[in-house]
């Protein structure tokens, strides 16, 4: 539900400046603050949830989500959804390092790879779900009252964590790293590292494309229920491939994976701009869902076994600081790029680091 909110969010306000007469420059600037703020904190919030578990953060989590949302309804000026941005994008990376880290924790070792691909299910559902709602609530209702349909989640979210005691054991860190703890440490691992560039990369492109979707789907003139349907058709596509992922994962190897994604994704993305048609557009974002949707949990479950014990919360959020990295950069870039060219060589410039990266990991991780 909180994922849900956050999606919907991020489309909403992205309509919403655009209704304001915000540049592309000006939206790419609201997308990126969804990742600078939590950018700054990311690693020690990982290293907290390591010694105090999950069910604090998660609540906090939720709060944040709940109130950065009403400041766009309480205030609907331009200015308030770069609040919005900041608080709810906190709130997010949150709830996104302790609900990764449950998931990686509860249940055997041997359980990980599915609890990911259960979390990446509920993730795929929200996904889907949430965009919709956001362009269907605007076209009927605005885009005041969508934020507070968006915020009635997160409120439902957060009563929700309040009432179920939800934790998980916390492992403790071996001699070494209970005495030090150092961000290079993680980083000196080529395992580690290739799983920090793959996933920086690909969720630089997921975020990338709900940032140019509603900018592409506005200026040929679709509606906003139209650009919910093509951003819904992508999370609903991530969806069928994780539920399908079992049976992926006993014929592919895991690079190869990835490698068959990004290649698959950069040429969907050269094809995008060139398209008008509202079918196509949600037929090429339902094959880039296909494409990028089976490597999170691989990914996941690739970065926890190779993390130190007792560390795997802080692997994961300075996973989220490097993330957050490129998403606050990129979206600027891009949105810059945007509104001095047009879309097109934004998609295109996706395409080309897609296949770049393929290229690149042509070889298994050592």
């Amino acid at each position: 539900m909180l994922h849900l909110a956050y999606a919907g969010c991020r489309v909403t306000l992205s309509l919403f400046a655009l209704k304001l007469d915000a540049s592309p420059f000006t939206v790419g600037m609201l997308l990126s603050l969804f990742a600078l703020v939590p950018m700054t904190f990311s690693v020690p919030v990982g290293r907290l949830i390591d010694r105090v578990g999950v069910r604090r953060p998660m609540l906090i989590a939720a709060a944040l989500e709940f109130a950065g949302i009403m400041v766009a309804v309480a205030w609907p000026a331009l200015p308030a959804l770069f609040i919005t941005s900041c608080v709810v994008g906190s709130g997010f990376i949150l709830l996104h390092i302790a609900v990764n880290y449950f998931s990686a924790v509860v249940g055997k070792p041997e359980d990980r790879v599915r609890n990911f691909s259960w979390l990446a299910l509920g993730f795929s559902t929200s996904g889907f779900l949430g965009p919709m709602i956001a362009g269907f609530a605007i076209d009927w209702i605005g885009h005041r009252l969508t934020m507070l349909l968006l915020a009635c989640f997160a409120l439902a979210a957060l009563v929700g964590l309040y009432l179920k005691h939800i934790e998980v054991p916390r492992q403790p860190a071996d001699a070494h790293g209970a005495r030090q703890r150092r961000l290079v440490d993680l980083l000196r691992s080529p395992g580690m590292r290739r799983v920090f560039i793959v996933s920086g990369l690909l969720s630089m492109v997921w975020d990338l494309f709900s940032f140019v979707v509603p900018i592409h789907g506005s200026t040929i003139h679709l509606s906003a229920s139209t650009i919910g349907l093509i951003l819904g058709a992508f999370g609903g596509a991530v969806f069928v491939v994780r539920l399908a992922m079992p049976l992926i994962v006993n014929r592919v190897s895991e690079w190869q994976m990835l490698i068959g994604a990004m290649i698959s994704t950069g040429i969907a993305l050269f094809i995008f701009p060139l398209v008008k048609t509202a079918a196509v557009l949600i037929a090429l974002a339902f094959f880039l869902g296909i494409g990028l949707g089976g490597a999170q949990p691989m990914i996941m479950t690739l970065l926890y076994n190779k993390a130190p014990q007792g560390r795997g919360a802080e692997a994961i959020g300075v996973r989220t600081f490097l993330i957050n990295i490129s998403q606050s950069a990129i979206p600027l870039m891009f949105g810059a790029l945007g509104a001095a060219l047009g879309m097109t060589p934004v998609f295109w410039t996706m395409a080309i680091a897609l296949v770049a990266g393929g290229w690149v990991l042509r070889k298994p991780a050592a």
